[in-house]
């Protein structure tokens, strides 16, 4: 039986082409796959018309899989983009998947994801809301009901036309997102003031039509939270809109070490169907923005569309107000994107599925025996303090394969233990976002208590660290400016621009195109004291950060 092997990752950017070395062969060959009959409405020509052609190589003639873990990833200095790929690929983040821009995301990038949810469903439950799930199927005419909604969607919809061999009397749209499917099923629950607020979350998948792909960042598929939430006010909609960004910015800071900046989105990237668009915007290793979660008030948009409507206490009948707010997969980018380093992943251990990797080191057949029973108990220990743990007593690596290994992998801590760590009672202990002697420390006693404690010392020294690094990372690439020529100097350098600003929607088109930046957002932090726009002149009321993104 032959075999078969997926496109490389690297297909889903195009690499530099000094990198075609042995460690990266970008390939030509693409997959020969039936045409599917009209199921799905789909915008495959566009996307192909729009990439460039495929590089050609050497390798691509007859491209061979890469020895498991054998190479170092490209160095991040090198080639951002292709050192990102590398890094998803090699620490066994994702995989490609069949269908062009989906991902196949792999055990130790769903265990990050699970961090994530598990941190964010006790915060969920802690400010009133509950789980539950709604249909990935939509009827298309649930999509149309709110006009800015479709036509901010329509380009990135799945359309089902036919199932079980015959044609749909109603198209069916994959769930893009739920806020009409949600109005629908709102409408049945909702009679009176005594039902509100009404406050959910459902953890699902969801499918947009991208034309551009990057695993994480932006997929055919991916998955994320959504929470929906209806009040009987204005006022209440607004904190709870506000309440949730805030949830997303401290578990951006406390749990993923990136210090987003928390904003309100311009008129021109507020959500489809919003009244107000919250963010949190974070800034990548390349210097590129990330919108890395949102919270939107939909005012009564979608409860006008559907009729959404309750009884108040004077016995007056009116339209809900809502919320809808999201994180999603793309956070696992951010992470890599943000902490990321030449050597690999660079993981912070709140998240992180191993927070310590055990490396035991014996040369000798009579050693092996003490080294391995040393490094379990060690293993005993610290997994009763409740910290990820694991030991590699593979026989087929050397120690120092393992040492790059677990260090492309992003594990916080590593401890080594050999026949004189045995003899002394005590162990090494080595920092991932230190590297070399530095980041070393000997003679760390394997008493419990002692050890024990330094452990869950230097996780949270490399939590705060990591922290540390990413915002002086951050705040040494914001520039002020008071000039359009000033902004589009910074734009140029690859720098997040901050600015007074009170233009038009077309001076906000303007700068995209002659820069390719957009407003981030307004932060919500702004500095006091008059302001004046730095495209117009004329006052403005606050501040804008303008920066390339993804």
């Amino acid at each position: 039986m032959g075999v078969f092997c997926l496109p490389s990752l690297h297909r889903f950017f195009s690499p530099h082409p000094l990198l075609c070395s042995s460690f990266y062969h970008p390939s030509d060959a693409r997959f020969s796959l039936p045409k599917l009959h009209a199921s799905l409405t789909v915008r495959e020509k566009a996307a192909e018309a729009d990439e460039p052609p495929p590089l050609r190589s050497p390798a691509a003639v007859d491209r061979k899989p890469l020895p498991l873990h054998d190479s170092a990833v490209i160095p991040r200095s090198l080639d951002f983009n292709a050192w990102y790929l590398d890094v998803v690929a090699k620490a066994e983040l994702a995989d490609y998947g069949p269908v062009r821009g989906t991902m196949v995301i792999r055990p130790y990038g769903y265990a990050i994801w699970e961090a994530i949810q598990e941190y964010l469903n006790v915060k969920f439950k802690e400010t009133g809301h509950s789980n539950m799930y709604f249909p990935q199927f939509i009827p298309y005419s649930f999509i149309e009901k709110e006009a800015s909604h479709v036509e901010g969607f329509s380009p990135e919809l799945a359309v089902v036309t036919i199932g079980g061999g015959k044609e749909l009397e109603e198209k069916l749209v994959v769930r893009p997102t739920s806020e009409t499917i949600v109005n629908h099923m709102l409408t049945q629950w909702i009679q009176s003031y005594r039902d509100l607020p009404l406050m959910v979350n459902q953890w699902a998948n969801v499918t947009r039509w991208e034309l551009r792909t990057k695993p994480f960042i932006r997929t055919l598929e991916f998955l994320w939270q959504e929470g929906h939430t209806a009040h009987a006010s204005a006022e209440e909609a607004e904190r709870e809109a506000l309440q949730m960004i805030d949830v997303y910015k401290k578990f951006a800071y406390e749990q993923a070490a990136i210090p987003v900046i928390a904003g309100r989105k311009s008129r021109a990237e507020t959500f489809a169907g919003a009244s107000r668009t919250y963010t949190i915007e974070a800034m990548m290793g390349d210097r590129k923005a990330l919108q890395a979660g949102t919270s939107h008030n939909l005012g009564q948009n979608f409860s006008r569309a559907f009729e959404t409507q309750f009884t108040d206490e004077n016995g007056q009948m009116l339209h809900v107000w809502q919320t809808s707010w999201a994180i999603s997969t793309r956070f696992v980018g951010a992470i890599i994107m943000t902490h990321g380093d030449d050597t690999g992943l660079m993981l912070p251990p709140r998240l992180a599925p191993i927070q310590v990797i055990i490396v035991p080191i014996w040369k000798k057949g009579d050693e092996k025996n003490a080294v391995l029973d040393t490094a379990a108990s060690v293993e005993e220990v610290l997994k009763s303090a409740e910290i990820k743990v694991k030991i590699d007593d593979s026989e087929q690596r050397t120690p120092g394969w393992k040492y790059n290994f677990w260090e492309m992998k992003g594990v916080p801590l590593r401890i080594e233990i050999g026949p004189h760590d045995v003899a002394s009672g005590s162990v090494v202990v080595i920092r991932r976002d230190v590297l070399g002697k530095v980041g070393k420390e000997f003679g760390i006693s394997m008493e419990p208590s002692v050890l024990i404690t330094h452990v869950k010392s230097r996780l949270e020294d490399i939590q705060s660290s990591l922290l540390q690094r990413a915002t002086q990372f951050r705040d040494s690439h914001i520039v002020d400016v008071s000039s359009y020529e000033e902004l589009k100097e910074a734009i140029s350098q690859g720098k997040w621009a901050r600015g007074p600003w009170s233009a038009s929607d077309a001076d906000e088109q303007k700068v995209k195109e002659e820069t390719g930046a957009t407003i981030r957002c307004f932060p919500f932090d702004q500095p006091k004291g008059p302001k004046t726009c730095f495209m117009t002149g004329n006052p403005a009321g606050e501040v804008a950060i303008f920066a390339r993104s993804y």
